[in-house]
Order: C-alpha cells, then sequence, then structure tokens
C-alpha cells in the first residue's frame, strides 16, 4: 500500500526512534485508558505500524500484543493524514472478510488518528474498537485527535531527551529544526532560507563545505541539479565572480556519473572518505578548494526526490548513520524545495493565466481586455500632459480571401506577420493591440503628422513572403483624436471603428479620420428616431401660432402654425431639434399628416367661431415629394367647404421646388384643384430660374428672414428684397415678409409695396389659447406693443 522509498524512509524514522518492543509506559497508558473510558468502547490502543507486523505500544481490552500487518486497520489509517472512521467493519468491502472482523476480537467499529515521529512519518495510530457498529459526532473526533497529540508531544519529549546519537547533538538538532520552520513559515526569500539552513548543516555536522540543491528535470525526464545555496568560504579570488554567479542564477550540476549526480540516479545516499581515489570523484567547480571527503543525501517529498544536500570536509568522515540523524531537519529542508516548487508552479501557472487573459494568444499582442485597461492609463497621463492620443482601428483588406484559399495556418501567418509590422511602425511607449479576427488597434502617443497613419497602411502593404506564397492585402484604418473627440476608452474605440468603416465605403487602403459633427448628429437622429413614434403616439406633437399680418388692410391677416414638441424629460423642443432628423423616414409623413389635420382642426374652429384667420403649415420635403401626398391632402380635406380650404395655406421651401421639378408642378397643381393656397417659403435662398418661377402653380412668395432682418444695414439684402418684390408684383403673387423685428424694417417693406409680416416685432409663436387672447387684443395702433413682441 505504500511506495518503497517514503516506506524506507518511515522504517528508518521508527527504527531512530527506538519504541518498537519497549515495555509499557505509563504516559501511554493513561492516554489508552482516558480513550476507552470517554467513548465507552471495548477496546482503546496506541499501535505501531512495522515492515510486517502491527505492534501494540499501549493496550485496553485486549490480550494479543501485535497482529499481522496484512490484517491490520492501522495500515489503512496511516495512509491517510485524517481519522480513518470505519462505522461497520462488517459493511465495509475493505474489511468485511478481515479475519479480525470475522473472528476474535470482532471488529465492527473502527476510529484510528494517525501518529507522527518527530521527523513528521506516521509510524502508527491512536485508535478505539468496538464490536457493535458506531457514529461519532466532530466533537468526539476533535477528542482523538487531540489525544493523538499528546501521543505525539511525548514521542517527541522521549525522543530529545536520549543521546543515543552519534553525530548530531539533539538539542541542537532540534533548534536547527525551529530555525528551519521559522524560515519556512515567515520568509519570501528563498535563498535566504537556504543559506540558513545550510549553515546550520555545516554547523551541526561540523563540515567544512556545503549546498542544498533543488532536484529538477529535462523534458527527457533526465534530473539535473539546480544549487540554491552553497558555501563560499576559502574560494579562490578567480572563482568569486563564479560564486556571484551561483548567487544570482543558480549552479546547475547536470553530470550523473560522479559522486554529485549518482544520488539524483539512485535516491540513495553517498558517503566517500577518500575522495580523492574514489572512481566516482568529478563534478567540483573549477577552482573549488579541495575536497577530502563527502556525503550526498537525496531529499524527498513524499516518494519524490526534490532535493540534494552535499557535505564535505567532516574530521572523522561520514556515515550513512549521520543522514539518519538528520532526517528531521531534512524534511523541513524538504517543505522549503516543495514551497519554493508550488510557488514557482503557482506563479507560472498565475502567469499562464494573465497571459491567457490579457494577450492574444496568435500574435502575443494585448488582447481586448489588456487594451483596455493600457488605454485608460495612456488617457490619464494625456490629461495630465495636456497631450493628445491618437485611436488607430485597422481591419484588413482582403484577408478572408487569403484564408479561404490558402487555408487557416497561411492566415495566421499573415496576422503574426502583421503584428510584427505593426510593432516596428510605432514608437517604444506606443501600444498595439488585436481585437480578434483581423482587427487590430493602434494607441499613438501624441501625433503631429498625419503621414504616422500613412505609414501604419504602408507596413501593412508590403508583400509577405511565405513558403513560397507572395500575399498581398491593405488595410482600411479609422481614426479618432483625443481630447477633441473628448470620449471614454471604449467609445474611442468605437468612434475609431465608425471611421474605419467610413475608410471602407472610401474605397479601402486608406484613413478617414473621425467626424465628430456627423457623429453627433447622427447620435440625436437615432435618439430622435427612437422616441418620435412615442410622441405623435402620446400626443406630445403641438402646434404653436405666430400671427401674419396685413400692412394693406391693417388686421391680422391670420397664423402661421409652427411645430412643437413637448418632450416629458427635454421640455419644449423646436422644430430645429427634430425635423431634420425624420426626414426621409417614415415620421416624415407622419408628422406631415399631423400637421395638416391640426390646421384643419384649427380652420373649422375658427370658422365655426366666425374668425377669418388663415393658417399656414410647413411641409416637409420628403412628404411633399413622396407618392402619397396628393391623397394624404384629399384625406385630410374630407368635405371641408371652399372657404375652409381656401384659408390653409401650404409652405414648401424654394429649394425642394428645385429637387424634382415635374413632381412639383403637379403636385402644386393637384393642391390648387384641391383649394387650397401654396406658398413659396424662404424664397431668394434657392436661386430658382425666372422661368421655373413663372411655370410654379403658388399663389404665395415668402421672403428668407435672412434678407429681411439686416435689410437696412445691408445694401445687398435690400436689394434682394426689393427685387422679390417687384418680382411678386409682376406675376401677381402675394408677399409675405418674415423676420420683421423692428418698426423701421416694417416701413420700409411697406413702403417698397409688401402685402403681409410676421416676426418677433408682432409675436412670437404661441400656443393657441395664448394666440386667440392676442389676436382679441390686437390694433394696428398697439402692434409693437403686445406683452410677446
Amino acid at each position: 500500500m505504500t511506495s518503497s522509498n517514503i516506506e524506507k524512509r518511515r522504517l528508518a524514522a521508527l527504527n531512530r526512534l527506538g519504541i518498537l518492543d519497549t515495555p509499557p509506559e505509563e504516559r501511554f497508558e493513561r492516554l489508552t485508558r482516558i480513550a476507552r473510558q470517554y467513548y465507552q468502547v471495548k477496546i482503546a490502543l496506541f499501535t505501531i505500524v512495522d515492515n510486517e507486523r502491527q505492534w501494540f505500544k499501549s493496550r485496553q481490552g485486549l490480550d494479543t500484543p501485535e497482529t499481522p500487518r496484512s490484517v491490520a486497520f492501522c495500515d489503512y489509517a496511516i495512509q491517510q493524514d485524517k481519522i480513518l472512521l470505519v462505522a461497520d467493519a462488517a459493511e465495509d468491502p475493505r474489511f468485511s472478510k478481515n479475519p479480525l472482523v470475522t473472528g476474535e476480537p470482532f471488529i465492527r467499529f473502527y476510529a484510528g488518528m494517525p501518529v507522527r515521529e518527530p521527523g513528521g512519518f506516521k509510524i502508527g495510530t491512536l485508535c478505539i474498537i468496538d464490536d457493535k457498529p458506531r457514529q461519532l459526532n466532530e466533537v468526539d473526533l476533535d477528542v482523538l485527535r487531540s489525544l493523538a497529540s499528546i501521543v505525539e508531544d511525548e514521542l517527541e519529549r522521549a525522543y530529545l531527551a536520549t543521546t543515543d546519537h552519534d553525530y548530531v547533538h539533539v538539542s541542537h538538532l532540534s533548534r536547527a529544526i525551529h530555525r528551519a520552520q521559522n524560515v519556512f513559515l515567515t520568509s519570501d526569500n528563498e535563498r535566504a532560507a537556504f543559506e540558513q539552513m545550510l549553515s546550520d548543516l555545516l554547523s551541526l555536522t561540523g563540515s567544512q563545505f556545503g549546498f542544498i540543491g533543488e532536484v529538477l528535470r529535462h523534458d527527457n525526464q533526465i534530473p539535473y541539479l539546480k544549487i540554491g545555496a552553497i558555501t563560499n568560504i576559502a574560494w579562490s579570488p578567480e572563482t568569486q565572480a563564479l560564486y556571484q554567479e551561483v548567487e544570482r542564477r543558480g549552479l546547475i550540476f547536470d553530470r550523473l556519473d560522479n559522486i554529485l549526480g549518482k544520488p539524483m540516479v539512485t535516491g540513495e545516499v553517498i558517503v566517500s572518505n577518500d575522495l580523492e581515489t574514489d572512481p566516482r570523484r568529478g563534478g567540483l567547480p573549477s577552482g573549488h578548494p579541495p575536497i577530502t571527503a563527502y556525503i550526498g543525501i537525496p531529499v524527498f517529498s513524499g516518494d519524490r526526490q526534490i532535493g540534494l544536500i552535499g557535505l564535505a570536509n567532516r574530521l572523522g568522515g561520514y556515515t550513512a548513520r549521520l543522514a539518519e540523524e538528520l532526517e528531521p531537519l531534512l524534511q523541513t529542508v524538504g517543505n522549503l524545495i516543495e514551497r519554493k516548487r508550488l510557488y514557482q508552479e503557482k506563479r507560472e501557472h498565475q502567469k499562464s493565466l494573465e497571459q491567457a487573459a490579457n494577450f492574444d494568444a496568435l500574435t502575443g499582442l494585448p488582447n481586448r481586455r489588456r487594451l483596455t485597461a493600457l488605454f485608460e492609463q495612456e488617457l490619464f497621463e494625456a490629461k495630465q500632459r495636456e497631450g493628445l492620443v491618437s485611436v488607430c482601428f485597422i481591419d484588413l483588406d482582403g484577408f478572408k480571401e487569403i484564408n479561404d484559399l490558402h487555408g487557416h495556418a497561411v492566415g495566421d501567418a499573415v496576422l503574426k506577420s502583421i503584428a510584427q509590422r505593426l510593432l516596428s511602425s510605432i514608437r517604444a511607449h506606443d501600444i498595439v493591440a488585436r481585437l480578434g479576427g483581423d482587427e487590430f488597434v493602434a494607441i499613438l502617443r501624441d501625433v503631429d503628422d498625419a503621414r504616422v497613419y500613412a505609414r501604419l497602411l504602408e507596413a501593412i502593404r508590403r508583400p509577405i513572403n511565405y513558403r513560397h506564397h507572395i500575399l498581398n492585402l491593405s488595410a482600411s484604418m479609422g481614426v479618432t483624436i483625443y481630447p477633441d473627440d473628448d470620449a471614454d476608452a471604449d467609445l474611442l474605440i468605437r468612434h475609431a471603428d465608425q471611421a474605419m468603416y467610413a475608410a471602407k465605403e472610401a474605397g479601402k487602403n486608406t484613413y478617414t479620420l473621425f467626424d465628430l459633427d456627423s457623429h453627433f448628429s447622427r447620435k440625436e437622429r437615432v435618439k430622435v428616431i427612437e422616441q418620435i413614434g412615442d410622441a405623435i403616439r402620446l400626443g406630445q406633437l403641438e402646434l404653436y401660432y405666430q400671427p401674419k399680418v396685413s400692412f394693406t388692410r391693417h388686421c391680422l391677416e391670420g397664423f402661421e402654425a409652427l411645430i412643437r414638441w413637448n418632450h416629458p424629460v427635454q421640455g419644449l423642443l423646436s422644430p430645429d431639434y427634430f425635423l431634420e432628423h425624420i426626414e426621409y423616414t417614415e415620421y416624415a409623413r407622419s408628422v406631415g399628416n399631423f400637421v395638416i389635420r391640426e390646421a384643419i382642426t384649427r380652420l373649422q374652429e375658427f370658422a365655426d367661431s366666425r374668425l377669418p384667420y388663415t393658417v399656414s403649415v410647413n411641409l416637409s420635403p420628403s412628404h411633399f415629394l413622396g407618392p402619397d401626398f396628393r391623397d394624404d391632402l384629399a384625406s385630410a380635406l374630407g368635405d371641408c367647404p371652399h372657404d375652409i380650404r381656401s384659408n390653409l395655406i401650404l409652405e414648401i421651401l424654394e429649394t425642394t421646388a428645385l429637387d424634382d421639378t415635374h413632381r412639383v408642378l403637379e403636385n402644386l397643381q393637384a393642391c390648387r384643384d384641391l383649394g387650397v393656397d401654396m406658398s413659396l417659403d424662404d424664397f431668394g435662398t434657392g436661386y430658382s430660374s425666372l422661368d421655373l418661377f413663372r411655370r410654379l402653380p403658388a399663389q404665395e412668395i415668402k421672403i428668407d428672414r435672412s434678407f429681411v432682418m439686416d435689410m437696412l444695414d445691408n445694401n445687398d439684402n435690400f436689394m434682394i428684397v426689393s427685387a422679390i418684390v417687384s418680382l411678386s408684383q409682376s406675376f401677381q403673387r402675394r408677399l409675405v415678409a418674415e423676420g420683421i423685428e423692428s418698426a423701421p424694417v416694417e416701413a420700409k417693406l411697406m413702403e417698397l409695396g409688401c402685402e403681409l409680416g410676421q416676426g418677433f416685432f408682432y409675436s412670437r409663436p404661441m400656443p393657441l389659447e395664448k394666440a386667440l387672447e392676442w389676436a382679441s387684443h390686437f390694433t394696428w395702433s398697439t402692434r409693437a406693443n403686445s406683452p410677446d413682441s
């Protein structure tokens, strides 16, 4: 049940203890009596497991002094580090046919806690036995552990009290063990720990030289020795550099055919008291002082040799007995080497985990996770120095074709080549990472020359030679620059990604800078489109009314209805916020129909109240030019009488009239056929031809506010306004000037012959109720004194 080396050393430790076949001792008798009485069992024993037998150092309730080891329950117990608990041996396949179960003493219950000698080897157990099945709770198990610990204390006390040691004084050995254990438990300095134990070993044995080394194995499993500590006494001046190298890196012994290497092959203690004539001599470092006597002692962890201790030049030489006496200290040395090995394995495992978690397995570049950490640090440093950070998102052009044509092995080779080229094209403080697939990101510090970006693409464009293949590919790259693009790391990468797609659309093999204005416009567009449907459905849209006054009749002509959005979070939003974002979407038609139907409803209410006001509304270009406009208008008008229809004015931009002349002419004629007036809004900005103006069946012209507002201060604008007035009069079109903000501007427009006006001089757009209240108090003499002016 035990491996040969461990068992050999266990038996040697048992032999050193000198306890076998000794008379009963009261200190152990007392403990077994306590155990039997406490547990109320038939038998309590302190057992020793020898090579062939199980011998009872102390026994209560059993006459037999020993049993064969082959039937001993305790042999199973010493194979583990915890209590062996057998609740019912008759039901346990390991013991059901055991003669101690089927015959005297008819064991049914067994609980045995392993007992260790001072060197750490398990030599036997403290056990309790009964002839009927039983269970123990955790408290009862704890009592058994405590009693076994007292047994171990007694063994150690007896061992330390004995003087039967040929070479090593027991008290000195005990102090060395405690020092080694202290170093083992408290120090992270492995070299200092090895040196402390080597110093104790030299002192304990009276040796002049020595070393402690770790046994490692090559890939072919052949062992070699790496020195952890070695004496520096009397080395020649020429070898001081070698010793310092040993301190830094560790001396390696890999010869197995000399006295240093033999123990790594045999696992046995090697002793030579006449090394000068010993055929196994050799292997010492060049310049080392002469060695007369030598002992090599293997160090084990379990059954595995993990270390080697070499001691030399002891007066009187060495015997194998010395190794036996040093065994308790050797156990501590083994623990330290094993701890060092486990720590290294843990560190390497952790390193491999970190490598896998933070770096791309194929290229060795940082992966997305590692890039995020590096990028955030780079942004922090950029803020500190008020510098720039360029984020370059790179996607290979043509990589899929190479991968499909030549296979994944060639594709992987291409990716590794590209990674190296990118690394070679940046500075030491810049970063290149692979996000996956054929996507890379470069983070560049303080780039002030666009040629840097071109250099990255040029490095990728160079042909790649791989196994008789010449492979050509390019890359598309998107670039965004912090702090102009003042976003976090994740958003900056996404912005660079968006710019990369723009580079793809531009023909590939190029780079494109991220367009912040376009980006924010797109963001607003998405936001508006996501919310406008609910706004229509929940009645959040509302028309505000701005008065239009007649210069010829000195009265209120009517209102221009302007849309507003009562946003639940952002408050009242003007049309500039959302109309451009819904243009050419399904919502342009929905909002257009809402505006037309609301205007018709107002006109019907005005007619019911005998108010002679007109209402003009703005049409979206895409709705007006769309195939459904005529049907939508006819449906909204329904069976409205002619006098209501004639008071509805639909405004289209002059620029809309230039987009699709044929469709515009058709729809304008349709509006006339339905009895609705049309107005050309923002006139003067579209540069329409005189012929087109003549052919457009619009009843009204609106002079764009940009010409009206400063016509008295800008002669060019004054000339434009004068020309539009003359043109309208020539073609008998009604003329409205918008953007009037002062009495002098109004007076000049009236002098030129303009018919209608609107602007802040009269009133800002108002909700319906307030607009009607304003209208009820309007007189020509008080037109500029309105509180809303």
